[in-house]
C-alpha cells in the first residue's frame, strides 16, 4: 500500500475544477463523483485521501497537518500567512484583489480614509506602503454596500468580472494584488514525503495547460 497523501480540496466550483486537474495527473479517486454527502474520499491504489472543507480553512486545515497539501486562493493566503510552502500556481479562479469606490469619488488625503473590507490585513499593507492613514471597517458580507450608504469611503475586495460593482454604480480605482489558486503544502509533510508530494507536483505541471509554471 502506498503512504497516503491527504488533500484538503475547498467546496464548491473552484474545488472541483480542482480535482479535475488531480484525476487528470492520475490521482482519481471514483468515489468522490458519486452522488453522496461523504467529505472524506480515499483511493489506496493511487495513495490518496481527499476531504471537501471550506475554501477559507484549507489552509489551516494543512498549516496544522491534518492535510499535506491543500488548495487555496492567494487572497486567503496574503490575509492569513499561514506558515506553508506555496508549490504551484493552478492558474485557476483568477480574479483580483482592488479598492473600488462609488463613481467620481476624489481621496481627500487631509482626512482619514475610512476602508470597509473582508480583508483587514491585505488592506493594511497596501495603504502602509502608501504611508496613507486609515480607519478600517472589517465586515463579512455585502461590502458594496458600505461606499453606498456612506459607511465607508472605499472597500477593498476580490473583483472578478466587476459585474456587482457596476451595478452599484461603484468603480475599482486600483488593482492591489492579482488572486488565483495555489497548491500549498505542509512543512512537515513536504520533508517527509517530499517524493510523493513532488512526483505529485510534476504530473501535475505536465498533465494541466492551467497550471503556470
Amino acid at each position: 500500500m502506498k503512504q497516503m497523501i491527504n488533500i484538503a480540496l475547498p467546496k464548491g466550483r473552484l474545488g472541483e475544477k480542482v480535482y479535475d486537474i488531480f484525476e487528470k495527473a492520475g490521482y482519481d479517486c471514483p468515489s468522490i463523483r458519486e452522488n453522496n454527502r461523504k467529505l472524506i474520499f480515499e483511493n489506496e491504489v493511487n495513495g490518496v485521501r481527499y476531504f471537501w472543507v471550506k475554501p477559507s480553512d484549507v489552509a489551516i486545515y494543512v498549516e496544522r497537518g491534518a492535510a499535506d497539501i491543500g488548495v487555496a486562493g492567494k487572497d486567503i493566503l496574503l490575509e492569513y500567512s499561514p506558515d506553508v510552502y506555496e508549490l504551484l500556481d493552478l492558474g485557476m479562479g483568477k480574479c483580483r484583489m482592488a479598492v473600488a469606490a462609488e463613481k467620481g469619488f476624489r481621496d481627500n488625503t487631509a482626512q482619514t480614509l475610512r476602508v470597509a473590507t473582508k480583508f483587514p490585513n491585505i488592506a493594511k499593507k497596501f495603504y502602509s506602503e502608501k504611508s496613507r492613514e486609515i480607519d478600517i471597517i472589517k465586515l463579512n458580507g455585502s461590502i458594496e454596500l458600505a461606499p453606498i450608504l456612506h459607511l465607508s469611503d472605499v472597500i477593498v475586495d476580490i473583483v472578478e468580472t466587476g459585474t456587482t460593482l457596476r451595478e452599484n454604480n461603484l468603480e475599482p480605482l486600483e488593482t492591489i494584488v492579482p488572486i488565483s489558486a495555489r497548491l500549498i503544502a505542509n512543512k512537515v509533510s513536504y520533508k517527509f514525503k517530499n517524493a510523493q508530494i513532488t512526483a505529485l507536483c510534476e504530473k501535475i505541471k505536465l498533465n494541466c495547460d492551467t497550471v503556470v509554471k
